[in-house]
């Protein structure tokens, strides 16, 4: 692992890619804060000529909602620079696993697996403001409205998971052994306002331990499912290519199964300590503060 620290590092890491790929949470933002110095990096990059891809496992928006979620930061960022785990989820339904497209798919999730697999075409049997209601009782079990053309279940991290989605969830994937369980990304915390809270891997394991089932597919990161979509559709030379995230076991594991180069920030999850105290075959390649340095030290060489 090399911590770049001048001028001379910075400009000669820039040098060595074609490709970035960012992690959002932790790495461009906290939250719905843009962190400091990320704004006038991505410029220098692009100023640079080089290709920028954001890569993240937060399936609560699509594709298009992260765009405007960009906008809104001042950043300007297409639609086709981003990737996010409720598009791959829509991708692996629909292409990989060619899901019957007479079935349905049950959501524990937010508005972005909804609006993915609608535009992808895949028939969804609930909403995103369903299945809220809290349960009376647990004779209310027994009563349950289940669609007998729910095929499978997909679950992404959801603000508003209750007993009621749980109990759908495992009905449905418990009475038919041949329904799909998806979970778009594993991740047991991100970070938010400065702290970390329950994430994807958090809501879905309720259903793991009762099913005594693991999903048929974890779609984020460190699963390599993102990163063969990622290199299908944009055939970039993974040999000059670098994955910028700020979690070891998600992030830089992802990268590095990968075969591409991996820089660690210190601006989410991961401390120094973290990255000197893992093994050398789980460290990351590169290691710095924060992605403003990128711009703040290359621009001086």
């Amino acid at each position: 692992m090399k911590e770049l620290v001048g001028p001379q590092d910075y400009a000669s890491f820039v040098d060595s890619f074609d490709t970035f790929l960012f992690d959002c949470d932790g790495v461009i933002w906290n939250g719905s804060h843009l962190l400091p110095g990320v704004k006038e990096s991505l410029q220098y990059l692009r100023s640079k000529g080089k290709k920028l891809l954001f890569v993240t496992n937060n399936s609560a928006k699509s594709r298009k909602g992260y765009v405007e979620k960009f906008s809104k930061l001042n950043l300007e960022v297409q639609e086709g620079e981003i990737i996010g785990t409720a598009y791959i989820a829509a991708l692996y339904l629909k292409q990989i696993i060619s899901f019957p497209p007479e079935k349905k798919i049950y959501i524990i999730g937010e508005t972005g697996i909804f609006e993915e697999l609608s535009m992808a075409g895949i028939k969804v049997a609930n909403s995103p403001n369903g299945d809220r209601e809290p349960l009376e009782s647990s004779d209310e079990l027994g009563h349950l409205a289940l669609d007998p053309d729910v095929g499978g279940v997909v679950v992404g991290i959801d603000l508003n998971m209750n007993y009621r989605k749980m109990a759908i969830a495992f009905a449905y994937l418990n009475r038919n052994p041949g329904s799909i369980f998806v979970l778009t990304n594993d991740d047991a915390t991100y970070p938010v306002a400065g702290s970390l809270f329950p994430a994807a891997g958090t809501v879905a394991a309720p259903l793991v331990y009762a099913l005594g089932r693991q999903p048929d597919a974890v779609l984020g990161k460190p699963a390599q499912t993102m990163m063969e979509c990622l290199f299908e559709k944009f055939k970039f030379d993974k040999k000059r290519t670098c994955m910028v995230g700020d979690r070891l076991n998600t992030d830089i594991a992802f990268g590095k199964k990968g075969g591409v180069s991996t820089l660690l920030v210190l601006t989410g999850v991961a401390t120094r300590k973290d990255a000197f105290s893992t093994t050398l075959d789980d460290a990351p390649d590169f290691l710095v503060d924060s992605l403003a340095s990128l711009f703040a030290q290359a621009e001086k060489f």
